[in-house]
């Protein structure tokens, strides 16, 4: 790879890499970052990590992932990296702000955040 000619899938990729890489004080570092949060009776959750004690948690813009499906693998951390099935995960649209309480947080890369933001939302059925 030329990095001289990447092309703009090229450079989200790699900026995909570089997003799992922290620099400061551990959790800390993470606010402000899109993140998947496993908690304990509310099932998983994606948005932007705005605060964080003890394992307390809230997140803005936050979407309930009612189903899902990895798009890659089998696992929520691969949702993290490469995002969902679309027509296979269910999600709910965003809610401004959520208080939860964390088992797991887990900072996305770019190609799992455009798969997640562009998941269509679900209706009633």
């Amino acid at each position: 790879m030329n990095i001289d000619n990447l092309t703009i899938g090229q450079a989200r990729e790699l900026a995909g890499l570089f997003a799992h890489t922290s620099s400061g004080d551990g959790i800390s570092s993470m606010i402000g970052k899109k993140v998947i949060i496993r908690t304990y009776s509310a099932g998983v959750w994606f948005g932007e990590l705005s605060e964080k004690s003890g394992n307390e948690v809230v997140i803005k813009n936050a979407r309930r992932l009612w189903r899902w499906k990895a798009a890659e693998s089998i696992t929520l951390s691969a949702v993290a990296l490469h995002g969902v099935d679309q027509s296979k995960s269910k999600i709910v649209e965003a809610v401004p702000e959520q208080w939860l309480e964390a088992i797991e947080i887990m900072p996305c890369t770019f190609k799992a955040v455009e798969s997640l933001e562009g998941a269509p939302n679900v209706k009633a059925e």
